[in-house]
């Protein structure tokens, strides 16, 4: 079968690594959760076991597409043919019946919009479960860094280990208000303040916004979260964060910088534009139920 899938993340890396280095953008979710894996551990996202998936079109061509899941989270689809997709869509399916506490248990898939959809139309014709988009995403690639047009009072500076009860209380309203499940955030919290991955805006000594830029990886990192509390939005301070991170994460060597923006946000999707962000492509998520 031109899909093997596999519980090992070596073997993942192993035959799919070059393929996801060469497509970083269209990769990058897969690459930074293969990363933080292989530093944490496979139940660093939850208690599941994780899968992981490469494809070749011919038994002996090249890696073509990848996926990979983290139960209980969406399985999530790197670069790859639609055709490819349905494959896949199709062959969980049958494994769904032969384990049902396996596949049976997938709640729904995540990725580029094209291949995305055709696995969802796979999936409910093999299953006879239902589809419903979840979200609608666009990806964005930083061009030309450009300060904002209004840039807002203040200065950005790192997150330390004196602002981890900010930053813990920011990140479960951030994943409350786009509704996101993120295991363990004290975790998160702690790796990525370790990391000098978080980016705070200050305005009067007061940290009013945080963005975070993933660590540099196949010259690729990726912006997010982007979060400003309620009493301080309005101010312009998202812009600057994410426009100080995104310079950071040049200045460390990425030689493409990425962020996600929900399409039902005009705010967000205007803001990132104005600061140099160019769209790649859009991205959506299928919920599965029935």
């Amino acid at each position: 079968m031109p899909w093997t899938i596999s519980s090992s993340l070596d073997d993942f890396r192993a035959r799919a690594g070059g393929f996801l280095a060469a497509h970083p953008a269209a990769n990058t979710v897969l690459l930074t959760i293969a990363d933080r894996l292989a530093a944490r551990g496979p139940h660093y996202y939850g208690d599941g076991v994780p899968v992981f998936g490469w494809w070749r079109a011919e038994p002996d061509g090249p890696v073509a597409g990848a996926f990979l899941r983290t139960p209980p989270f969406a399985l999530r689809l790197g670069l790859m043919p639609e055709p490819a997709a349905a494959e896949l869509a199709t062959e969980l399916a049958g494994a769904r019946v032969e384990a049902p506490d396996g596949a049976a248990a997938l709640t729904g898939v995540a990725g580029g919009a094209a291949a995305t959809l055709a696995f969802g139309a796979a999936w409910v014709a093999a299953t006879g479960t239902t589809s419903t988009v979840r979200t609608n995403e666009r990806l964005y690639r930083l061009g030309e860094p450009t300060d904002p047009p209004r840039p807002p009072s203040g200065r950005s500076r790192l997150a330390g280990a004196a602002d981890r009860e900010l930053l813990i209380r920011w990140f479960t309203e951030f994943a409350e208000a786009v509704d996101i499940r993120i295991p363990d955030v004290a975790t998160v919290v702690d790796d990525r303040t370790a990391a000098g991955q978080l980016h705070l805006w200050e305005d009067g000594g007061r940290p009013v916004a945080v963005a975070g830029a993933s660590a540099v990886i196949a010259g690729m990192s990726r912006i997010g979260p982007v979060y400003t509390p309620a009493d301080a939005r309005g101010r312009g301070y998202a812009s600057g964060v994410t426009a100080a991170a995104s310079v950071a994460a040049l200045d460390l060597g990425a030689g493409e910088v990425l962020l996600y923006t929900d399409l039902a946000n005009p705010t967000s999707n205007s803001i990132y534009q104005q600061i140099g962000y160019r769209p790649v492509e859009d991205c959506v998520e299928l919920a599965f139920g029935g």
